[in-house]
């Protein structure tokens, strides 16, 4: 049984055994551990049976098809804690961070979610993108426990379950590649409130098991769609053009764009702009992110 039992684990993998096995060895050194869920999504080279193998202290879900991001929605059905921090199977929570952001949202009834301090393995530097998260303009309400965000890196944050189910979770259309954007501007329009927090810690050591270049498509095509379905026409302009100057000249690119347009029907069908507010924050958050140099397409 976990000494704290507020917050649950969910992991989603796929044919990364051996970084998730790294993985796993770390989280059952936390306070308990926390009850942590695995959700192999149709892993072909052994990743679940060596889970349960060497791994019996976590519940494993094995998804007969790879669900991408929404593998996540089934490890939080799996739980019964009211907070959900989930993993990458190449992250990593550090020792009692969990702890201190379930203290965050039980004294913030309105914080939806708490982004942790990200450090890059072996050498624990901050991540690149920790700037702009530490300095966000964008404004928040003055019980804030720290800087505003209008998004998350979804494998280091801790989120209320409550919110979470509220807003439908990870969507089903966007698969995997930046699906974080549309769930913060989903909660931030129901009115959650998104945080970063200096002193919750989580570490990544990336794997070298990626596709970068099929990561870089759906990349590209879920941040367009994002913007169409959910910032007022003018955002949306503004976001494309952004992005379509921002991205190597090259067929990957423009296979991107082509999925984005080829979607474009359901996409219109389910529009649902966000409020005022939401994309005030997103204007604010315009012109640092065009200079962002964490903000590439690469691959």
């Amino acid at each position: 049984m976990s000494e704290d039992p507020r917050v649950g684990i969910v992991v989603i993998t796929r044919d990364r055994r051996e970084e998730l096995l790294r993985t796993l060895d770390r989280l059952r050194t936390l306070p308990g551990p926390p009850p942590t869920v695995v959700v192999d999504n149709a892993s072909t080279d052994g990743t679940a049976e060596d889970v349960a193998e060497r791994h019996r202290w976590v519940r494993l879900v094995r998804a007969g098809t790879n669900l991408g991001s929404v593998g996540r929605n089934v490890g939080v059905e799996a739980l019964d804690t009211p907070y959900v921090a989930f993993c990458d199977d190449d992250t990593w929570w550090e020792p009692g961070s969990l702890e201190r952001a379930a203290d965050l949202m039980d004294a913030h009834p309105g914080l939806g979610s708490v982004t942790a301090r990200l450090l890059v393995e072996p050498g624990g530097e901050e991540d690149p993108l920790t700037p702009e998260l530490r300095h966000s303009p964008v404004t928040g309400p003055d019980w804030l426990p720290g800087p505003a965000l209008l998004g998350v890196l979804a494998g280091v944050t801790v989120f209320r379950v409550r919110a979470f189910r509220q807003v439908g979770g990870f969507s089903r259309r966007l698969w995997m590649g930046g699906e974080e954007e549309l769930l913060a501007l989903d909660l931030a329009a129901a009115g959650w409130w998104m945080c970063w927090d200096e002193e919750t810690v989580a570490h990544h050591a990336a794997s070298p098991v990626r596709d970068p270049t099929r990561r870089r498509r759906l990349g590209i095509r879920n941040t367009l769609w994002t913007a169409w379905l959910r910032r007022p026409a003018g955002g949306a302009c503004r976001h494309t053009w952004s992005v379509l100057r921002s991205v190597p000249r090259d067929r990957s690119s423009a296979m991107a764009v082509a999925e984005a347009l080829a979607g474009l029907p359901w996409v219109l069908r389910e529009r649902a702009p966000v409020p005022r507010r939401v994309e005030d924050g997103l204007r604010a958050l315009e012109a640092p992110r065009r200079r962002s140099r964490a903000r590439r397409y690469v691959g």
